[in-house]
Parts: structure tokens; C-alpha cells; sequence
């Protein structure tokens, strides 16, 4: 597994946090607080599944692009805001980075996936756990890069 990959989206979005400076969203669209609160629940999510590929354990994986904003706004009300939701995001995605570097050939362990990322994107199939990993670097977290970066440029 190539983790170099998965810290820089993260170091990416979390410098995108730490610059701030986030206007309202438009209807219909996360706020920045959302957007991380939703990041940290998939990487607890992800955590878990990497964890039980590691196990040998068998595990589905349903990604939360439509969790819902009372949920998200309650883990940003738990972590006391936008810095509390970074610091969270900061240990989420330390701890997920260093158990996918730890995957070697489970990577290729089949995990029934299911996630959708906007209308360009839909799995609902078994996928290695590697190509999900893949996913969320090269599609999931640029995507909310680029909201996270749209609410700053709004006036």
C-alpha cells in the first residue's frame, strides 16, 4: 500500500482547515464544520474496516456521504468546534495512515463496499480493501478539499 499518498490528502485538507476563513455554505451543501465532522466519522469508519482486514475478519463498508447534518452536528458540537474537529481529524487520520501502512497483501482482502462520492461515483460490490483505501486518497478527500476550498472564496 502507498500511504505517502493518503498522509499528503490529508495534510492537504488539514491545511485547508487550519487556513480558515470559511463562509456559509450554499443550501444544500455542508458547512466547513460538516465537511470535517463527516471526514472524521469515515475515517472511524475506515479505521474499523482496515482493522478487521488485519484481523481476518470479515467486514462490510458503507461509506457516509449522506449522513445527516444533525449527526455532523453533533460530533462538531462534541469536539467544541472547527479546531476541536481538526485536532480529531488530525488523530483519525494518523491512526488510519499507520494502520494502512501495516496492510501489505491483506490490501487485496475483499471487502463488500458500498459508497458513493457525488453521481460520478457509486460501488456496491466487493472491492480489495486497497482500492478502497485508493478511493478515499485520489476521490474522497480531494473532493471535500475542493468544498472546504469553495467556502473560503465565498463571500
Amino acid at each position: 500500500m502507498e500511504v505517502d499518498g493518503l498522509r499528503r490528502a490529508y495534510d492537504a485538507v488539514l491545511a485547508e482547515v487550519d487556513a480558515g476563513g470559511f463562509g456559509p455554505p450554499p443550501p444544500d451543501r455542508y458547512s466547513a464544520e460538516q465537511v470535517v465532522a463527516h471526514l472524521v466519522a469515515s475515517d472511524e469508519l475506515m479505521r474499523e474496516a482496515t482493522e478487521a482486514v488485519l484481523a481476518g475478519s470479515p467486514y462490510a463498508f458503507y461509506d457516509l456521504d449522506e449522513v445527516h447534518r444533525p449527526e455532523l452536528d453533533e460530533l462538531a458540537a462534541e469536539c467544541g468546534g472547527l479546531d476541536g474537529l481538526a485536532a480529531r481529524l488530525r488523530a483519525t487520520s494518523d491512526q488510519l495512515v499507520a494502520l494502512v501502512a501495516q496492510l501489505g497483501a491483506a490490501a487485496d482482502t475483499p471487502v463488500e463496499t458500498h459508497l458513493r462520492e457525488g453521481f460520478e461515483l457509486v460501488i456496491d460490490e466487493p472491492l480489495p480493501w486497497g482500492r478502497t483505501i485508493d478511493l478515499h486518497t485520489r476521490v474522497h478527500l480531494p473532493r471535500h478539499l475542493n468544498e472546504l476550498r469553495a467556502l473560503r472564496r465565498r463571500p
